[in-house]
């Protein structure tokens, strides 16, 4: 067995904040891959369903973000699970919005959801990082992770929640980069592209057919300068 956890804040207070994004996700891939229905466990939201062929227990803690650590940790000592079987989807302000990265390991980043995870399964896990831009200054992320996402957010917030689902199989079967490379291609298909690193190539410049390649170039007209026609030029189009 997998675990699959999204990481957010519970209540409808914190529904569409930033810091929710998690959630978001957990939910996006439930409903597209027909898992069962939500319920209480491990203080938190559970529900079963497979991914590439392996079975999978979604949660989403209920522990409020810094204690997410609880519930998780909960859930694996259950199953007796490794680290290893955790894959953890959840906002980083370090990552542009409509970013994602995934990578198994590492730091926290300051994140306290992550932090809590650490210290209660340790860091081996593998961390699905969504990117949700930062404010600027350190002095606004707090405000920046709990509001809301703005309504010109859904348009790529949708696509890549989408792509997020569609693709969830390659995790489970451990293919890391052909998930990123999957979310990224239909982020650059369906929307502007997210970044100068994944802006597409420029298109080539229209090739002539071999017939109008093959006519010869014609010499643009050349006006009368004097004459009836030269005057009557002047006179439609104004010219001195």
């Amino acid at each position: 067995m997998l675990v699959f956890a999204g990481l957010g804040n519970p209540g409808a207070k914190y529904e569409n904040n930033r810091h929710n994004v998690g959630f978001m996700a957990a939910d996006a891939i439930a409903r597209r891959h027909s898992f069962s229905p939500w319920s209480r466990k491990f203080q938190g939201l559970i529900c079963e369903g497979t991914l590439g062929g392996e079975k999978v227990l979604l949660i989403k803690p209920q522990t409020f973000m810094n204690l997410s650590g609880q519930s998780v940790g909960e859930a694996l000592r259950f199953y007796k699970l490794e680290p290893s079987a955790l894959t953890v989807f959840y906002d980083e302000i370090d990552l542009a919005a409509g970013k994602l990265r995934v990578k198994v390991g590492g730091g926290s980043g300051g994140h306290n959801g992550i932090r809590s995870l650490d210290q209660h399964v340790g860091n081996a896990f593998r961390r699905v990082r969504i990117g949700v831009g930062h404010p600027g200054v350190k002095e606004m992320v707090h405000g920046h992770v709990l509001g809301d996402f703005a309504k010109a957010d859904r348009e790529w917030l949708d696509v890549l929640l989408a792509a997020i689902a569609d693709d969830a199989g390659l995790l489970a079967k451990g293919d890391d980069s052909s998930f990123m490379n999957r979310v990224t291609l239909a982020l650059r298909d369906k929307l502007v592209p997210t970044g100068d690193d994944d802006r597409p190539p420029p298109k080539p410049p229209k090739q002539q057919s071999h017939v109008r390649q093959a006519r010869p170039q014609q010499p643009a007209a050349k006006l009368p300068e004097s004459g009836p026609m030269a005057a009557m030029l002047k006179k439609l189009f104004g010219k001195d």
